[in-house]
């Protein structure tokens, strides 16, 4: 495989002669500011979000490719004022990537940015071997690694979506010699006949998808009839999610470094310090530029994020791009509309950080730092947790039982925290904290 980062970088414009300027032909630097400044929308000034260097988007270009198995054998950083409309890149450009390709044996090109279906077909012209983007590659892993039934489909549906646009011009059986009369070619009837088939099968799984939403639903309600709360695991792809879910419930699910290692969600009960049951769920990571397509596709997963009384933003600790990745994660919560929801902030990984980093990284009332892996932090977590969720809210009660009833002396050992227990006349008084929830059950043993 033969990678080709892009990186665009706009030339300054030259100074407009005239007015404004000073006898020596320059614009004054307050001037220069103030037409600066006017240049950039408001809102671009007012939160500028961290961006990803070509460098960088390269090297995370490399690891999407390393999980999907691939052998990269060479790459190539364009650096262009604008993206060329017909190539991207430029044909010399192209010609020279199609060389080096051939020298190191190369079968596929991925580009690190989103090709138009017309940019793929005159690239393909030029160069030998296969091309593909960087949506393409995704999609890619993501076929690889979905194990569910829903899982799978939702991939397909997002493939279809990709490869629907890009049916014209694929092979001699589905060429397309123009429009008008007498300009219709052979394979005009048989593009038609595959988009209905792409269509019809499109339709057939958005179907089956809206039928798992349902059951979803139906799981949902049944799970919001008893006040469990959910908490969503929420982060850039290989913050360390799957290990964080496996340290706090003992789930087992799939660890590894490989990016998108977890598509197909999971959910497993964990009992906070105080005795309440809440729900873990695991989700699928983000990325720069989540293809839309896997994001409407995966919508049905992301519910339980859109659900979640509590996200949990877990971030790498020794990531050198973390600001850029919780941007984009932030960008991912807005789009689901779940930007405001509570969260927690959990900085993960900080077992791979030296003596002196650990030194200074101090917890808050909205960041948690952790070692998922070695275990540290996670008392404090949960004890946080605790403290933000607002469900089934925690109440102080004095509360005088009869000895006899067995059933509500057990409910309260097992889902509330005791702080003194007396017994006196066959009747046991203690000072407990609980659940709003196991308080209505034993309401009637509640003393004011």
């Amino acid at each position: 495989m033969f990678l080709v980062g892009l990186d665009y970088r706009p030339r300054a414009r030259a100074p407009a002669k005239g007015k404004g300027k000073g006898e020596d032909g320059t614009i004054p630097t307050s001037a220069r500011a103030a037409r600066d400044a006017a240049c950039v929308p408001s809102a671009a000034r007012s939160a500028r979000q961290p961006q990803f260097s070509a460098e960088e988007s390269l090297a995370e270009l490399r690891e999407l490719a390393s999980s999907a198995g691939a052998e990269v054998v060479g790459e190539f950083l364009q650096h262009k004022d604008k993206p060329d409309p017909a190539t991207l890149i430029g044909r010399g450009k192209l010609q020279e990537i199609a060389g080096a390709a051939a020298m190191s044996s190369a079968d596929l090109i991925v580009f690190d940015h989103d090709l138009s279906p017309s940019q793929q077909r005159n690239i393909e012209r030029e160069v030998e071997p296969r091309v593909i983007d960087r949506t393409q590659l995704i999609l890619d892993i993501f076929a690889r690694h979905a194990r569910t039934r829903e899982g799978q489909l939702q991939v397909e549906l997002a493939q279809l979506q990709y490869l629907l646009p890009r049916l014209t011009g694929r092979g001699v059986e589905m060429s397309q010699l123009g429009g008008g009369i007498g300009t219709r070619g052979p394979g005009e009837t048989q593009l038609e006949t595959d988009r209905r088939k792409i269509f019809r099968r499109i339709r057939h799984i958005q179907e089956q998808l809206e039928n798992v939403r349902k059951i979803r639903t139906q799981q949902r309600q049944r799970r919001e009839s008893v006040p469990v709360a959910t908490v969503a695991l929420v982060g850039y792809t290989n913050a360390g999610k799957s290990t964080l879910f496996n340290a706090l419930t003992q789930a087992g699910v799939l660890e590894s470094p490989k990016m998108f290692a977890t598509l197909d969600p999971t959910l497993r009960g964990v009992t906070l310090p105080s005795r309440r049951k809440v729900l873990l769920s695991d989700t699928v990571g983000f990325i720069r530029n989540l293809p839309h397509t896997l994001v409407s596709a995966f919508r049905a997963t992301l519910e339980e994020v859109q659900r979640a009384a509590l996200i949990l933003q877990v971030s790498d600790a020794t990531s050198p791009i973390r600001q850029e990745q919780e941007a984009q994660v932030e960008k991912v919560l807005q789009e689901l509309e779940s930007e405001k929801k509570p969260r927690l902030h959990v900085v993960n990984k900080i077992d791979a950080l030296t003596s002196q980093e650990r030194e200074h990284l101090r917890d808050d009332a909205h960041t948690v730092h952790v070692s998922a892996l070695q275990g540290l932090g996670l008392g404090t977590l949960l004890d946080r947790i605790d403290q933000v969720l607002e469900e089934d809210p925690l109440r102080q009660v004095h509360l005088r039982v009869p000895q006899s009833e067995g059933k509500a002396l057990a409910m309260l050992e097992a889902g509330a925290r005791i702080y003194s227990r007396h017994y006196r006349d066959g009747m046991v008084e203690m000072v407990a904290q609980a659940p709003e929830s196991v308080v209505r059950k034993v309401k009637q043993f509640v003393r004011e």
